[in-house]
């Protein structure tokens, strides 16, 4: 599978994707094969993102998971950006558990792009497994923030 990766303000990022998606977002430098179309379409997307331009990605995704995730991982795309939900929020959306909500944002493989930074536990930040962790999901919320509120 081809890969792309870049810099970006938490760390390096290696994009994945097939021919047709967006497969995975990985905290890595380790591009594999040439860069297509649409890995130079996520480095872009992902650059005015952090830039602060750009509010809501517009790629193809693939993401590998369960019928569940997909779900909890829907439920995730529909929160607008500079805006958070908790865990018990998606697993009212959904009709599961806080639980479940969580493991499905510990097993997405296209952070950033498929916001699980934006879930919260009720009473804090709760978990994040991408990055550095918990700086890195502060590091987002706060710069969709800031750019909101700039708005």
């Amino acid at each position: 599978m081809p890969s792309l990766s870049i810099p970006s303000p938490i760390g390096h990022l290696t994009i994945d994707a097939t021919a047709e998606a967006v497969a995975g977002i990985r905290w890595a430098n380790d591009p594999a094969g040439e860069p297509t179309r649409l890995l130079k379409e996520a480095e872009r997307q992902l650059q005015a993102y952090f830039a602060g331009r750009l509010t809501r990605f517009d790629l193809p995704l693939a993401a590998r998971g369960s019928a569940f995730e997909h779900r909890v991982w829907d439920a995730m795309c529909a929160i607008p950006y500079g805006d958070t939900r908790s865990y018990g929020d998606l697993a009212h959306a959904i009709d599961s558990g806080p639980r479940a909500i969580g493991r499905a944002c510990g097993r997405n493989p296209i952070p950033i792009v498929v916001p699980c930074h934006r879930v919260l536990a009720r009473g804090g930040l709760g978990g994040y497994s991408g990055g550095a962790g918990l700086p890195t999901k502060q590091f987002l919320l706060g710069l969709e923030s800031r750019l909101r509120k700039a708005a």
